[in-house]
């Protein structure tokens, strides 16, 4: 690829980017909705172990499996 097709795709994921940025709305999550009901807030350890420690040990899982059931033979 040469630079004058790098520099359009780079202008073009930048415009891109940008007018999706500009064209969305805020989430407002501030304004309660009726029946809105939400749970207890989650502590610290447990937003850690649910978004972090939770996807590292499944990653670990599958790539334990993937490891032990491996068929291919190996390299000497």
């Amino acid at each position: 690829m040469d630079k004058k097709n790098a520099m359009r795709a780079g202008a073009v994921a930048a415009g891109t980017t940008l007018m999706m940025l500009l064209m969305s709305s805020p989430a407002l999550a501030l304004t309660r909705d009726d029946g809105d009901d939400p749970g207890p807030g989650l502590s610290v350890m447990e937003t850690l172990g649910l978004y972090v420690a939770a996807p590292l040990v499944l990653f670990l899982a599958i790539v334990g499996l993937v490891m032990v059931l491996d068929k291919s033979e190996k390299q000497a």
